[in-house]
């Protein structure tokens, strides 16, 4: 009698063993390893025979190799245009995430109904809302027309026959873990289900060159919810940012063949929808009502600075310290307040530290050390900072603060904002109306204080 054959699969990120282990070796996570019926097995084995039968094409030197020549299209979006490098690319594969109700279907539906008016055929399929649901939102966002077909379908084969029967300029999928093939033995939002979902969907947008954005759904974590092959399929991956209770989104770029990761595109919803932030001027501070525990930066976010507001509170600790932070990593904070224990002798030790960014963004560079500190030490010491002072520095383990890149942009956009001081580590070479106090070591910003 033949053994029977077992294989486990990672509902993570696709990996297979054949023996269950309670955590995957590959991805590191708990408890989703699961075993694949016999029916599930054969399909993979008939996958993987078909795949190695392909004729493959012959490799040529790269000098012979003709540069594709893309031909982007705009949106009707400036900020979704932004985090794409320009615009949308013909026979791109798009995957949106983020949290549920944070915009994802409304900012597509709103880029859709643009689209259709543009004289583009444009479909927009929904396994989640029927027609008549996506005809309200539709109503509100202005975004009616004869060119914008809806398609209220889980089944895989019957999206490919509509795409087929009708010339499409532009799909959109929401979202991809509904749908579900009939030729795979799996449960929808399966391993197998999204790869080969989101394959027939890439060999469609490549074979009749139609741009087709997925929405995927995230995890508590803020990841793609499913497996992690869906990402490594796609040409370019974005996620929505922001707290869903705010009227501000921020949308980032985590991935894209076709252009620059470094953008991200600012939105606002308001009754119209989802739409482009026409001026970030004071959304992330308020300077009329700056109080002690608050200092002022700028960031980058890709290339467009940001004046932001840095958050803090220092309070006696009972017990146990508390270190926390909203919006900035929480081992820099732990860093930055170890140095000041050692290089100020300030005693946080005993001190609960709390950090928050205002307007719910996430700093991701150390330019914003010099802030945090500042804030730290006006917390600490119940004094007010100045409201026309911005900080602008790296702090290193030593003590030292570094320059950052782009002063020049931060200090002309504090130009444009009407601020008229900023402590940095070094005196800038270009010409500023901003009176700038250089301060190259930790215990110089006390002089602010």
């Amino acid at each position: 009698m033949a053994k029977k054959k077992t294989l486990f699969e990672c509902q993570a990120c696709g990996f297979q063993s054949p023996r269950w282990m309670g955590k995957c070796t590959s991805c590191n996570q708990w408890d989703t390893m699961v075993e694949l019926t016999a029916d599930q097995i054969r399909f993979l084995n008939e996958t993987a025979k078909s795949a190695t039968g392909i004729h493959s094409s012959k490799a040529k030197p790269i000098t012979q190799v003709e540069e594709d020549n893309i031909v982007r299209f705009s949106s009707g979006s400036r900020e979704l245009d932004l985090v794409l490098g320009g615009g949308i690319v013909p026979g791109s594969l798009t995957l949106i995430g983020g949290s549920p109700g944070i915009g994802k279907s409304t900012l597509l539906l709103k880029i859709a109904g643009n689209l259709a008016k543009q004289r583009q055929k444009v479909l927009y399929v929904s396994g989640e809302e029927s027609s008549g649901q996506i005809k309200l939102r539709a109503n509100r966002l202005d975004a009616n027309d004869a060119n914008l077909y809806l398609l209220s379908e889980i089944s895989l084969n019957a999206v490919m026959a509509e795409i087929n029967s009708t010339s499409y300029s532009f799909i959109v999928i929401d979202s991809i873990q509904t749908l579900y093939s009939d030729e795979t033995p799996s449960a929808p939002g399966s391993v197998t289900q999204v790869r080969t979902i989101t394959f027939e969907l890439m060999r469609i947008a490549k074979s009749l060159h139609i741009p087709i954005f997925i929405i995927g759904h995230i995890t508590k974590d803020g990841s793609i919810a499913g497996p992690r092959v869906l990402e490594h399929m796609v040409d370019t991956v974005l996620y929505f940012e922001g707290d869903s209770n705010s009227e501000l989104r921020l949308l980032r770029g985590f991935k894209n063949r076709f252009g620059s990761t470094n953008e991200v595109g600012i939105f606002e919803m308001n009754r119209s929808g989802l739409n482009d932030a026409k001026s970030m001027a004071g959304r992330f501070f308020n300077k009329d009502k700056l109080q002690s525990g608050s200092a002022l930066t700028v960031i980058m976010e890709g290339s467009r600075p940001i004046v932001i507001e840095v958050q803090a509170l220092v309070a006696e600790a009972y017990g146990h310290p508390k270190r926390s932070s909203t919006g900035f990593d929480n081992n820099r904070l732990n860093m930055l307040l170890a140095l000041l224990e050692k290089k100020l002798d300030l005693p946080l030790g005993t001190y609960d530290v709390f950090i928050n960014i205002s307007g719910g963004i996430k700093i991701t560079e150390p330019a914003a050390d010099l802030a945090v500190i500042a804030a730290i030490l006006s917390s600490y010491r119940d004094r007010e900072l100045s409201a026309e002072t911005l900080f602008l520095g790296e702090v290193s383990l030593t003590g030292e603060i570094r320059e950052v890149p782009g002063l020049s942009q931060r200090l002309k956009e504090m130009e444009t904002q009407g601020f008229t001081k900023a402590v940095i580590p070094k005196k800038p070479l270009d010409e500023t109306q901003i009176k700038c106090f250089v301060a190259d070591e930790v215990s110089k910003v006390l002089e602010w204080m």
